[in-house]
């Protein structure tokens, strides 16, 4: 009777704890929108106050000190001259209030409208509830170049337009091939690991350990199968380093991981662990298998005189341990995009 009645105290305990839960998600969710809807409307108003009259940008900064001074006095803090000035961006940047989401918060917004370029805001923006970015995934992204990463992937394409038109259409897929859902460099920053004298199994295991930052890294829709897995022959066992799905392309990711710069064995080792997932492990519902070659530096020789070349399900891409500066990163994505229009121009002489 004694073991019956605390079975159904833990129970009900369990059931009331959920709920609670539950409900004070639904408040934060509940003050979060509210918030983010309250600060677009202050913004609002703040433009449309300042585009009456004349001489408008110097009344402009007077009028956030005065309105910081007199909300600071009446409701505490959250109106600094700052504040009031992302609250005015907010509105210039979204000034069309349905597309504002209930998922993000203003932490969110504030590091959104810090983004020049309209269309990288709008695609930070997607992804960002559709992969439920916290605010410290969102300034990672960002920080390592996500979005222009994306548009180089682009570049040996001679329409790179779908890929913008996904920042404003939500009904629009990502990608149409693997090609779009992998990216050229990978950057490893968040593993906290030298660039030398690091082994292979060492970068394996590090990887594995930060598995969900990893996951973050390669991009939307994939989900991690298995370390080291093993594919048996007649002559004996292979075994591929990391395996992952995607539930976009709704394939198997087979990753190689390598510490040098990337050589025709490469190639041909992955080609040949492909054609072994195609025949052993591929299910008959599952598109066709990806080879994703990762090296310490790429090699457009090999990419061009191997079977890389041209391509839909074998690929190669550098990693990098840590993150350059953001002109250092933008420099060598700029080189790859010329090499890969370079490629382009002469297969089409």
């Amino acid at each position: 009777m004694t073991k019956s009645l605390s079975h159904s105290n833990d129970a009900l305990i369990r059931n009331i704890r959920e709920l609670l839960s539950d409900g004070r998600k639904q408040v934060l969710q509940t003050v979060n929108s509210t918030m983010v809807q309250t600060y677009w409307q202050i913004g609002r108003l703040i433009v449309e106050d300042e585009q009456q009259g004349e001489a408008r940008a110097e009344y402009g900064k007077q009028l956030l000190k005065s309105l910081s001074a007199s909300l600071t006095a009446e409701f505490g803090k959250g109106f600094s001259v700052r504040n009031l000035r992302n609250m005015r961006r907010f509105f210039q940047c979204f000034p069309n209030r349905q597309t504002l989401s209930a998922k993000l918060s203003w932490s969110h917004y504030c590091t959104l409208i810090a983004i020049e370029n309209d269309q990288a805001r709008h695609w930070y923006l997607k992804e960002s509830i559709e992969q439920n970015w916290s605010v410290r995934a969102l300034e990672r992204q960002i920080g390592s170049l996500y979005y222009e990463r994306l548009l180089a992937t682009q570049a040996n394409k001679q329409d790179i337009q779908p890929v913008l038109n996904e920042a404003e259409q939500k009904t629009k897929p990502l990608a149409l091939t693997a090609k779009d859902y992998l990216r050229d460099p990978y950057i490893f920053d968040f593993l906290g690991l030298p660039s030398a004298g690091l082994q292979e199994s060492e970068l394996e295991q590090a990887l594995i350990d930060n598995l969900q930052k990893f996951l973050l890294e390669l991009g939307k829709g994939f989900a991690f199968v298995e370390r080291q897995q093993r594919i048996s022959t007649d002559d004996g066992d292979y075994y591929i380093d990391l395996v992952f799905y995607n539930f976009h392309l709704k394939c198997f990711l087979l990753i190689d991981l390598k510490m040098h710069k990337l050589t025709h064995q490469d190639v041909g080792q992955m080609d040949m662990y492909v054609r072994m997932y195609e025949e052993k492990k591929r299910r008959t519902d599952d598109n066709p298998t990806i080879g994703l070659i990762l090296c310490t530096e790429n090699n457009h020789t090999v990419a061009k005189y191997s079977v890389l070349n041209g391509s839909e399900h074998l690929f190669a891409s550098k990693y990098m341990m840590e993150l350059p500066s953001e002109e250092e990163l933008r420099m060598q994505l700029e080189k790859e995009r010329q090499h890969l229009l370079e490629q382009q121009g002469r297969s089409n002489d």
